[in-house]
């Protein structure tokens, strides 16, 4: 994380030019697109015989990426920044 005196000098100098800086928490499996990718997998796109065999497991997950974008979709919703002006 960048805390250093440097840093936190410019942060209005930045602000002033359109800039915002905002730390993120430790854990953010929800702006990870890998984390998102294994859990739509996971819950709804590999089903129970998918775990029947390690060889058929790797398969699936094999056809899955393969098809990603065209037969298994993710929808990620479109992040707005608002800023706090009164």
């Amino acid at each position: 994380m960048h805390h250093s005196r440097l840093f936190q000098a410019n942060l209005d100098t930045w602000q002033k030019r359109g800039l915002y800086i905002f730390y993120l928490p430790k854990y953010s499996p929800h702006l990870n697109i890998a984390e998102t990718f294994w859990r739509k997998a996971k819950y709804e796109w590999l089903k129970p015989a998918d775990y029947l065999s390690f060889d058929g497991f790797k398969q699936k997950v094999a056809y899955i990426f393969a098809n990603i974008g065209t037969e298994y979709k993710i929808k990620f919703k479109e992040l707005k920044c608002q800023s706090n002006s009164a």
